[in-house]
């Protein structure tokens, strides 16, 4: 059976809208990431196939070979999703809550487990107060969370902080809900082992 050129690029055209349409469904990020790997690959196998005479057979072989590290990638994505955390504060503050370090006792556990995994522990304020005083709070926010990791033998060398004070709320700054909100840590893995 012989593909013309014109099937193929129709072809790929339906399995990418189809991929689109996937992604933006429910579903976990190992299957989304199956579906994105198996278009970018069937992609990449078309282009070497056109150039060994046989497009549609590069097609499949590629969309295979796709799908396979897409769901590799979509897995590890799971995982390192699980591991986020976010960790609240009061007002003004930059103490620990009772619920933040049984959290962060749980994130100490899971980096003991994977001594490959790496955080970025990054610091929020609310709009209240003068900027200056956010960036030092957000900053203050997210060193008590590195020294409770610390004592609790994680490495620091594991560990990076960042400040950004009123910056990229996750709520309304309107209202006390909101700002509670935004008093915030987000404790973001960017290293994980792969298993």
């Amino acid at each position: 059976m012989k593909f013309s050129t014109f099937k193929i690029p129709l072809y790929l055209f339906i399995f990418s809208t189809v991929v689109l349409l996937v992604t933006a469904c429910g579903i976990r990020k190992t299957q989304r990431g199956a579906a994105i790997g198996a278009g970018a690959g069937a992609t990449v196998g078309a282009l070497i196939g056109k150039t060994a005479g046989n497009t549609a057979l590069g097609t499949i072989i590629g969309g295979a070979i796709g799908g396979t590290a897409g769901a590799y990638i979509g897995h590890t994505m799971d995982r390192v999703a699980n591991y986020n955390r976010l960790v609240l504060f009061a007002g003004g503050s930059a103490e620990l809550t009772d619920d933040s370090q049984t959290d962060l006792k749980k994130l100490a556990v899971d980096m003991k487990a994977d001594p490959k995994m790496n955080v970025s522990v990054i610091g929020y304020t609310d709009t209240l107060g003068a900027v200056s005083y956010n960036m030092d709070l957000s900053i203050k926010r997210a060193n008590a969370v590195k020294t409770f990791l610390v004592a609790d033998s994680i490495g620091q060398e594991r560990l990076t902080i960042e400040g950004r004070g009123a910056a990229e709320p996750v709520a309304t700054n309107t209202t006390a809900a909101g700002r509670a909100r935004n008093r915030r840590v987000e404790i973001v893995v960017m290293s994980i082992s792969k298993k």
